[in-house]
């Protein structure tokens, strides 16, 4: 079989990568498996060296070099770092995104490549599909695409990926339902086979994301007051808390058939929560409701003005109808049919039915 080319595979000692391996050797492709150590604080007890062996077994059953790359100072200042800033702002920001624009397709795509790799990839749940379309220029074809398995899609973290990058990264399991990557891993008989699923941001483990905070952040007791400005309750810093949540603080005047509260609003000069029993998205807004993002990046084309296209505001949530009513180069505003409740630091991604077109960070 004629090669088509060496790539390096992130593996993280799961399935999705290991398979991911598997069906690039089967493709023809000469293929070294490389694990990436990331940073973990010291208080929590990480998994990170059972992951990378794992990883090594994977790797010497499949019969592929395997590598280390120690990325631990460029995770601690990108994502790390970055997470605890933005929540010290009062932001909710997204780690998953910043390590995969800094970490996975940065620093390692840029060392891969340059110890001779033609192409990187993951096990990342997208597909980089290429165009037919002979007019434009071989990076300009590819487009990222919704996974096949909606349930598994991983999409919403890839928005800041651009065309030059998507030509040289392979999504192997971006085409396959989870069912069928277990069943393909069996056959194969990958040792990592029945290995559970990694759940949560890397470097946390199982740590609460609050707890972790207290450890960065300085607790400050503040007041819960309700729609009408009535304080109900307290809490240990807003700084800890996102809208939409309905925990993690005190409501001392209850009512026997109250709802659960929700919070609304937040402000953080005065490390004050609002709250509301209805529901934060109930509300209606006549002529739509819109959001500016910043920090643009667009894919594979510049989005149109008016166009009717879909957006997601969290991992796996809804995919809202919305269109463009202002861009330029430094801020984008989105126009939603109905309101929707939304943190600054987050990520808003764009979608024109199943290609992603990019996104930014909610203002």
């Amino acid at each position: 079989m004629k090669k088509k080319g060496l790539v390096f595979v992130g593996m993280s000692g799961g399935v999705d990568s290991s398979v991911s391996v598997a069906l690039l050797k089967k493709q023809g492709f000469d293929v070294v498996g490389v694990f990436i150590k990331t940073w973990h604080p010291d208080f929590i007890v990480c998994n990170e060296e059972e992951d990378r062996r794992d990883a090594m077994r994977v790797a010497a059953f499949l019969d592929i070099p395997f590598l280390t790359f120690d990325l631990e100072d460029v995770y601690k200042k990108e994502v790390a770092d970055y997470m605890i800033s933005e929540y010290k702002a009062g932001r909710t920001p997204n780690p998953d995104v910043m390590c995969n624009k800094e970490v996975k397709f940065g620093t390692f795509y840029k060392k891969a490549i340059s110890m001779g790799a033609d192409y990187i990839a993951t096990g990342h749940y997208a597909r980089n599909l290429e165009a037919s379309l002979p007019s434009r220029s071989e990076a300009s074809k590819f487009n990222l695409l919704k996974a096949k398995d909606p349930s598994k899609d991983q999409v919403y973290f890839l928005w800041t990926l651009n065309k030059k990058l998507l030509s040289k990264i392979i999504f192997p399991v971006g085409n396959l339902n989870k069912t069928e990557v277990r069943k393909l891993a069996m056959k194969f008989k990958i040792p990592v086979a029945e290995k559970k699923d990694s759940q949560g941001i890397c470097f946390l483990g199982a740590v609460d994301l609050k707890k972790f905070l207290k450890h960065y952040i300085k607790e400050k007791k503040g007041k819960v007051l309700d729609e009408n400005e009535n304080e109900i309750g307290f809490h240990n810093g807003a700084v800890f808390h996102t809208l939409g949540e309905r925990h993690g603080f005190t409501i001392l005047k209850k009512k026997p058939n109250d709802k659960p509260y929700y919070i609304i609003g937040k402000d953080i000069k005065k490390n004050i929560l609002y709250v509301s029993q209805n529901s934060p998205l109930i509300r209606g807004d006549k002529g739509g409701f819109s959001i500016h993002l910043k920090d643009i990046n667009w894919i594979s084309e510049i989005p149109k003005i008016n166009k009717n296209y879909t957006a997601q505001i969290r991992y796996h949530g809804e995919f809202l109808k919305c269109k463009i009513k202002k861009l330029n180069k430094n801020k984008v505003e989105i126009l939603f049919e109905k309101y929707i409740l939304v943190a600054s630091g987050q990520s808003c991604v764009i979608y024109d039915k199943n290609i992603c077109l990019g996104g930014g960070v909610i203002v």
